[in-house]
């Protein structure tokens, strides 16, 4: 067997098969693409070998919501409910500095931690996403980039008019990036009208891209559209034609059985978004009922303004914990299944499963190693379950993404660290100047 790239580790957790590791093998890859997994005893010449004698490897996690500039907004203001934390801080905040530069450094900032933290694939919704979209490829990951539109006026558009055509010729630009995918990203039901969540129906049929939206995040947005429409959110949307299998769907903290059933139905895709929704206290997903419907269900960070972090170690932990204490079952939701929700369940949501989310071979070398060495790592008797419970972060090595080296020995190759984190204090001091002033 000839490969560009030969990848040798103790482990490999392909995902699929669910629950499988493999002892002793290794990972061929052949311009870009998973071309073999072999026991290390195979004849193989590569042009280049890695040998990485503690890791385990595994496919590039996937964060499928998360807010990627707003890592310059992160600890700007904790520890408050969701409609005092949006309305006297983030949004003021966002009116006065979100630009081009802001979107650009923000974005630089959440795909150096992310690629330093696993992450090969990230669903944004943010304002300016052509600036995410540039500062993504050149380093090398992917992105699903939701095209924001709202009802109110922003530095990225003036109306929803503006949203969607600004929205839709970034979607012709990138089409064709492999690295790219694009979706419209109507903000949530509460801030999207129905005229305009009619044309965005409208627009994504005739583009054929999928939707993004915050859906019933709190029960405070319960109330708010009982109150104004008459129905909860999701009935509303449903009878304007947006709940279908091309809807991802985020938070859906407050859901019914009626409900859960009719994402199952549909095949609505859920992220979940564990520590953000426990930290503005928003609700707790029914992770654990949403599967036995038969959802599919992936996991997201939210932004790092709301989170702190966009650490997808942290949140499979968090999930698979939080479900065991709600259900009082500590079969829900095993590791395995944790680890789905972090990889191949969200490249399912983002219509990728057939390029990314595991190993198998014909997709592409989106992978990344974990080395296992350390001591909060030993002894090692199931890597997989070591992966979700015990493993950090920090102890992710090497990334590739389509056979590119994104890191090498925790050291960014793609990204400049000393220049991103300098540009990230530049902005710190500037929006600290403004709060001293007393101005939001």
């Amino acid at each position: 067997m000839e490969a560009d790239l030969c990848i040798r580790a103790p482990w490999i957790v392909p995902v699929e098969p669910r629950g499988q590791v493999l002892r002793e093998h290794a990972l061929l890859i052949r311009d870009g693409v998973i071309a073999a997994i072999v026991p290390q005893s195979a004849q193989v010449t590569a042009t280049s070998t890695v040998d990485l004698p503690h890791h385990v490897l595994l496919p590039g996690l996937v964060n499928a919501h998360t807010h990627a500039a707003m890592t310059l907004f992160r600890g700007l203001a904790d520890d408050l409910p969701l409609h005092q934390w949006l309305n006297e801080h983030i949004w003021p905040a966002e009116g006065r500095f979100v630009n081009n530069d802001f979107v650009r450094d923000g974005t630089a900032l959440a795909a150096l931690e992310m690629i330093k933290g696993g992450v090969t694939c990230f669903s944004d919704m943010y304002f300016f996403p052509d600036d995410t979209a540039d500062i993504v490829t050149a380093a090398g990951m992917r992105a699903a980039l939701g095209l924001v539109v709202i009802d109110v006026p922003t530095a990225w558009a003036r109306d929803p008019e503006e949203y969607l055509s600004r929205g839709i010729a970034l979607c012709d630009k990138w089409r064709h990036n492999p690295l790219i995918k694009s979706f419209l990203a109507p903000h949530a039901p509460y801030s999207v009208s129905d005229e305009t969540l009619t044309r965005i129906r409208i627009h994504a049929d005739e583009l054929d891209i999928g939707l993004h939206m915050h859906i019933h995040e709190t029960m405070g947005e319960i109330e708010h559209s009982l109150n104004c429409h008459g129905v909860r959110p999701i009935t509303r949307l449903d009878r304007l034609g947006i709940v279908h299998s091309g809807l991802i769907a985020v938070h859906m903290t407050q859901l019914t059985a009626e409900e859960m059933a009719l994402c199952a139905e549909r095949g609505v895709s859920v992220v979940h978004c564990p520590e953000s929704n426990l930290k503005i206290a928003a609700g707790i997903c029914p992770v654990p009922q949403l599967i036995s419907h038969g959802v599919n269900v992936a996991l997201g960070t939210d932004g790092a303004a709301s989170n702190n972090d966009l650490d997808m170690f942290g949140e499979m932990r968090t999930a698979a914990l939080l479900a065991k204490g709600v259900s009082g079952d500590p079969t829900a939701v095993p590791a395995p299944i944790a680890l789905e929700m972090a990889t191949l369940n969200g490249a399912r949501a983002l219509g990728l499963a057939d390029r990314i989310g595991s190993l198998v071979v014909g997709k592409s070398a989106d992978i990344i190693a974990v080395d296992l060495s350390a001591p909060a790592t030993q002894p090692v008797f199931d890597a997989l379950s070591q992966l979700v419970y015990a493993a950090s972060r920090d102890q992710v090595s090497h990334v590739w993404v389509a056979g590119r080296l994104l890191l090498r020995d925790r050291k960014a190759v793609t990204l400049d660290e000393k220049a991103i984190i300098g540009r990230a204090a530049i902005w710190r001091d500037k929006i600290q100047a403004v709060d001293r002033e007393g101005n939001p």
